[in-house]
C-alpha cells in the first residue's frame, strides 16, 4: 500500500501551456477496478515531451493543466479489484499506451495505428496512475537486476524496433541513419545489434564521437559546401546508395536527402514526424523508375516492446550509456528549460532520468552526470 503521510498528495509537474510547467502538490490518483497506483521509481526526458512543452499541448496525448510524462518504470503502490498478474511491490514497466485489439486496423496486425489508441502520461510525479487496458496488455515485470532507469528506455526503443522492422533491413544491409538525437542513435545502436552496417548522417562535430560508439562504421557530417548525398553513396558499393535510409530528424531538406541517398529498389523510412502542414519535394521520376519504397512508421506495439524489453533486460543494449544525466522531481521544469537551449554544458546530453525518491531507482541513484562519447538532441 501507499506508505503512510503519502495518501493525500503527491509532487508532480503540472504543464499548463507552452513553457509553462508547475510544481504543485496535486492528490494522489484514485485507481479503479483493474488498474494499478504505481509509485514513480524512474521517469526519463524524451523528445516528445520535449515539443508538448515546447508546443503546451499534444493532440492525441494530453491537454493542459496536466501532468506529463510517459517513459516510466515503478513499483507497485496497489492494486485495483480483479487485478491478478501484478501485486503491490512488484516493479513493474508500464507502456505508455495500449490498443483495442478489435477495430479493422488492429485486425490487420497495425496496433500502432489502433482507432482507440489508449495513451497514458503522467510520469513526472510520485505517483501515477495505470489503466486497466494497460495492465492488462502492456505492462511488464522488471527483473531486479535491472535498474528502473533501464527499463524506462523500453518505449522509445520499441518505437525504433518497429521502424526497423518496417524497413526490412537485414543483417549484411548498408543502412544510413540521419539524425544524432536519442532516437538517431537508438537506430544506430539497434541496427549494429541486428549486423546491419550503419552510415551516421549527423549535423555537429560533438556527436561524431556518440555515432560511432553506438555501432556507425561511417559518419557524414552535413557541413556548408559539402554534398551530403554524394558523400553517403560515395561510401557504399558502386556509390549506388543504402538499402535503408532513416530519416530521424523530422525537416522537409533531410527527407528528400533520404530519397537521393537510397539504392534503386531500396527503403526510405521517414521516422521523424514533422509539424502538420509540412510539405516536400521529390524527384517522382526517380520514385518509379528506381522503384523507391517510401514508409514512415509511428509508435510501437506490444510486440515491438517486448523485443526492446528483451534487448534491454538482457544486457544487449547499452542501455547506462543513453542516460547521461540525472535529476530530482523538482528540478524538472529547470531540466525541460535547459533541453530547449544547447551549451557547452548540455551538447552532450542524451536523456535525463528523474528520480522522485533518490533511493527508490533501484535501490540506488546514479551519481552526477555521466556523459557519454557525445550526443544530443538534433
Amino acid at each position: 500500500m501507499i506508505e503512510p503521510g503519502t495518501a493525500e498528495t503527491m509532487l508532480a509537474a503540472v504543464l499548463y501551456g507552452s513553457e509553462d510547467l508547475r510544481m504543485e502538490r496535486i492528490p494522489v490518483p484514485k485507481i479503479g477496478a483493474g488498474e494499478l497506483l504505481l509509485r514513480v521509481g524512474a521517469a526519463l526526458t524524451c523528445g516528445t515531451d520535449l515539443k508538448v512543452y515546447r508546443r503546451g499541448y499534444h493532440a492525441m496525448m494530453l491537454k493542459p493543466p496536466v501532468v506529463f510524462g510517459h517513459e516510466v518504470a515503478g513499483v507497485v503502490a496497489e492494486v485495483g479489484a480483479g487485478v491478478t498478474k501484478f501485486r503491490v511491490g512488484d516493479r513493474v514497466l508500464p507502456l505508455n499506451s495500449a490498443p483495442c485489439d478489435a477495430c479493422y486496423f488492429c485486425l490487420h496486425n497495425q496496433q500502432n495505428l489502433c482507432q482507440d489508441l489508449l495513451f497514458n502520461n503522467g510520469a513526472y510525479a510520485e505517483y501515477m496512475r495505470i489503466p486497466a487496458r494497460i495492465v492488462e496488455k502492456n505492462m511488464l515485470h522488471v527483473p531486479e537486476n535491472v535498474p528502473l532507469q533501464h527499463a524506462a528506455l523500453t518505449e522509445p526503443l520499441a518505437c525504433v524496433i518497429l521502424g526497423l522492422e518496417a524497413s526490412g533491413a537485414r543483417a549484411g544491409d548498408t543502412m544510413v541513419v540521419i539524425g544524432a538525437g536519442p532516437i538517431g542513435l537508438m537506430f544506430l545502436h539497434a541496427a549494429q545489434l541486428s549486423g546491419i552496417r550503419v552510415i551516421a548522417v549527423v549535423k555537429r562535430e560533438d556527436q561524431i564521437a556518440a555515432a560511432r560508439h553506438f555501432g556507425a562504421t561511417d559518419v557524414v557530417r552535413i557541413s556548408t559546401g559539402v554534398d551530403t548525398v554524394a558523400a553517403v553513396r560515395a561510401l557504399t558499393d558502386d556509390a549506388r546508395g543504402a538499402d535503408v535510409v532513416i530519416e530521424a530528424v523530422a525537416r522537409p531538406a533531410t527527407w528528400e536527402q533520404a530519397v537521393g541517398m537510397v539504392r534503386k529498389g531500396g527503403v526510405v523510412n521517414f521516422f521523424g514526424g514533422p509539424p502538420s502542414g509540412t510539405v516536400v519535394g521529390l524527384d517522382t521520376n526517380r520514385l518509379h523508375y528506381g522503384d523507391i519504397t517510401l514508409k514512415a512508421t509511428f509508435h510501437l506495439t506490444p510486440a515491438t516492446a517486448r523485443t526492446a524489453f528483451g534487448l534491454i533486460t538482457s544486457g544487449q543494449f547499452k542501455s547506462a550509456e543513453f542516460i547521461t544525466r540525472t535529476a530530482s522531481l523538482n528540478e524538472v521544469p529547470a531540466v525541460f528549460q535547459r533541453m530547449m537551449t544547447r551549451s557547452a554544458d548540455n551538447m552532450r546530453d542524451i536523456k535525463t532520468a528523474i528520480f522522485p525518491n533518490e533511493n527508490e531507482a533501484n535501490g540506488i541513484r546514479p551519481s552526477g552526470n555521466q556523459p557519454t562519447g557525445g550526443g544530443s538532441r538534433q
